[in-house]
């Protein structure tokens, strides 16, 4: 992390579990995004903590980061669209939570991507629906009444439409930012730049911290801008066991630990109690983690070739 003098001074910059008392109330609407990269397991692991409850959890694809909430008991209901554990099979815990309300009821709201992705878009525009034609000929309306068909007033068929989405807080994960929250970005981008516009309140959580000056020499890279973020949050490694672009790699091991592991509730909660209820933070986990293991996660280097902007005032 790079040391700035007056970062601390930031009404923005806080710890995680200052921004997740602050911003997560029970009964709240949550997105923690980042389609494959970028997954903030921090957050994750800190609304656990704090014993949050009742929470609508909204994602594109609840992979182990909701089904690690869901076997906590934090959430009543999920918003999503693909449902698994990435390349490798089934969701155990979301499954139980659906089939058997253990450890809880969990309610299911479903979307097809282009579904979650409209829904974020008409929520970051202030629309009042999103239109496309991906649902014509399936049976999703069906089991999702939220999903309806109207007149196409400029032709003569009809079309589908879905309801915005503002989460009342969302977390995104970035590579760095400045301390008023300027967020850059690179590599699989998923919908956090959308989010982030649609969410009622937004929670940075970068690697480091840089100056000001650093994110103003690379301008494009500057996904999200501060004027829509309420905090920053400093985490290295906030991401495993998925993956920060530059900073660290999946951690393949993790995920396939994770299907043998929650195939069984009881192991689940023990799981649970060693890694997220029996660590104060994330630099706790790390330390847990260990050195060794992280440094299998070096991303090697492939750097960008600069370019010019040209001067500025």
């Amino acid at each position: 992390m790079n040391e700035l003098a007056g970062t601390s001074s930031s009404p923005k910059v806080m710890d995680m579990a200052t921004a997740v008392s602050r911003f997560v109330a029970g009964g709240s609407v949550v997105a923690i995004e980042g389609f494959t990269a970028f997954i903030c397991f921090a957050a994750a692991h800190e609304i656990i903590r704090q014993g949050k409850k009742d929470l609508t959890l909204v994602r594109m694809t609840p992979d182990l980061v909701y089904d690690q909430m869901v076997a906590a008991g934090v959430a009543r209901k999920m918003v999503f669209s693909y449902l698994g554990n990435p390349g490798v099979g089934n969701l155990h815990c979301i499954r139980r939570a659906v089939e058997k309300g253990i450890p809880q009821p969990l309610e299911l709201e479903e979307y097809s991507h282009f579904g979650m992705v409209g829904r974020y878009i008409a929520g970051a525009s202030k629309l009042p629906f999103f239109p496309l034609r991906s649902y014509t000929a399936t049976d999703l309306p069906k089991a999702n009444p939220d999903i309806k068909f109207l007149h196409n007033p400029y032709g003569e068929d009809e079309i589908a439409v879905v309801p915005p989405i503002n989460p009342d807080v969302a977390f995104l994960h970035a590579q760095r930012a400045d301390a008023q929250g300027n967020t850059q970005l690179w590599g699989l981008l998923g919908m956090q730049k959308e989010v982030a516009f649609a969410a009622k309140k937004v929670v940075i959580v970068v690697e480091e911290i840089v100056a000001e000056d650093i994110i103003r020499r690379d301008p494009n890279r500057t996904l999200i801008p501060g004027l829509v973020v309420d905090a920053v949050v400093v985490e290295p490694y906030g991401a495993h066991p998925s993956y920060v672009q530059g900073y660290y790699d999946r951690d393949n091991t993790a995920y396939l630990e994770w299907d043998k592991m929650s195939r069984d509730q009881a192991s689940t909660e023990a799981w649970l109690q060693e890694w997220v209820y029996g660590v104060p933070d994330r630099g706790v986990y790390l330390e847990k983690l260990g050195k060794e293991r992280l440094a299998t996660l070096a991303p090697g280097e492939l750097w960008a070739d600069g370019v010019n902007y040209g001067r500025y005032a």
